[in-house]
């Protein structure tokens, strides 16, 4: 999970960096998380039917080698035309990670275990954010930029040398998918109301995560390394808040709620970062309340896929939600860049706040929906 979205990660941390020396726009900047995050919305759909045919230990050696791939081919980009085909194919690897992650904690971990498992595996996204925004950022002010780049995408070979030789067998290929006519790709029921909240927590979430490096360095004055260890922050809050937020939504009763309620807290914290213009310090607040809420409300939707799925669908109805979170991925950074482009950072995250209200909006009123059609047994 956390080498899946590595490079926008990095792209995000290193962002003062390539402004610099590549001479790209806060605009540009913004359009690699659109490229990246469109092609894995367009593939979603796709990579989980290829993971419920074939197995998610195939499925998570590709992820990890394309990523490799991806992440060589940044380190080698002499300016805008390759950094965006390389981003384009780093789409792939996200379109795999949520279905052959769910797909194997359904078929490995026993019902009572697999909301804390999935909170686990869903903070390695947030590790990934840790590592781009510390370690690797650090390491980019010795050996530069590209050297850090370069360090990561060997790091994701060896990642999947390991995943060849410790991870059980896949089943023969063609068994894993359920039998009958082929799965319906639309969206519906809980999956459709998911994709929905999913698409505009997105839209927040990728804003914060493409800009928050930049506007540290830009409006706060804070230097490179610095600015990436407010990713660095989002990161360490968002793993705490998924392995939390996911072991309470395993518990019966629990999960239909919590969408709302951690979208909820997410406007808050966007509300924060619009205060730290005026207040500095309230930035590194904010980073931590991004992780803890907003963050955090994508891994709880993923324990909702894995208790509603139907036999056969998870992975494909993981790659459904998944879609629409990558499309929120795509849309929010254009948006916001156009405003950072003309250093108006406050009104961004109050665009951000907008969208976590949305979210909020959409969460409470599945959640109100599906406990009206939820039948009350008496004991």
């Amino acid at each position: 999970m956390a080498f899946s979205m590595m490079q926008l990660f990095l792209l995000g941390a290193l962002g003062p960096r390539l402004v610099g020396e590549l001479g790209i726009s806060p605009t540009v900047l913004g359009l690699t998380t659109t490229v990246g995050f469109g092609t894995a919305a367009v593939l979603s759909p796709v990579g989980g039917r290829v993971v419920d045919r074939v197995g998610p230990r195939r499925c998570l050696v590709a992820l990890l080698l394309v990523s490799a791939a991806a992440l060589g081919l940044i380190g080698a980009a002499p300016g805008t035309g390759l950094l965006l085909a390389a981003v384009a194919l780093g789409g792939l690897p996200q379109a795999l990670a949520n279905p052959a992650t769910n797909k194997a904690i359904l078929a490995a971990v026993p019902p009572p275990a697999r909301g804390s498992v999935t909170g686990m595996k869903q903070s390695g996204v947030q590790l990934g954010a840790f590592a781009a925004g510390l370690p690797l950022a650090a390491l980019a002010g010795g050996i530069g930029w590209r050297g850090a780049v370069w360090t990561a995408a060997g790091t994701a070979v060896v990642a999947a040398v390991w995943a060849v030789r410790m991870l059980p067998a896949d089943p023969p290929e063609g068994t894993s998918a359920a039998p009958g006519p082929r799965p319906s790709m639309i969206p519906r029921g809980t999956v459709a109301w998911l994709a929905g909240f999913s698409l505009l927590l997105g839209c927040g979430i990728a804003s914060v995560n493409t800009y928050l490096a930049l506007f540290g360095a830009q409006r706060l004055g804070l230097g490179p390394t610095a600015a990436g260890a407010l990713v660095a922050v989002l990161g360490v809050a968002g793993i705490a808040g998924r392995v939390g937020w996911s072991r309470v939504a395993g518990r019966p009763g629990r999960a239909a709620w919590l969408p709302g309620w951690l979208a909820a807290g997410a406007v808050s914290a966007a509300l924060l970062l619009a205060g730290a213009t005026l207040l500095h310090p309230l930035a590194w607040v904010a980073a931590a309340a991004v992780g803890v809420f907003a963050v955090s409300a994508n891994a709880v939707s993923m324990v909702l896929v894995m208790q509603r799925a139907a036999p056969g669908r998870a992975g494909l109805d993981s790659a459904l939600v998944a879609a629409g979170f990558f499309a929120g991925f795509a849309v929010g950074p254009p948006l916001f860049g156009l405003l950072a482009e003309a250093g108006h950072y406050g009104p961004g995250w109050l665009l951000v706040a907008g969208e976590f209200a949305g979210a909020c909006a959409v969460a409470v009123l599945w959640a109100v929906r599906d406990r009206r059609r939820t039948p009350v047994v008496s004991v």
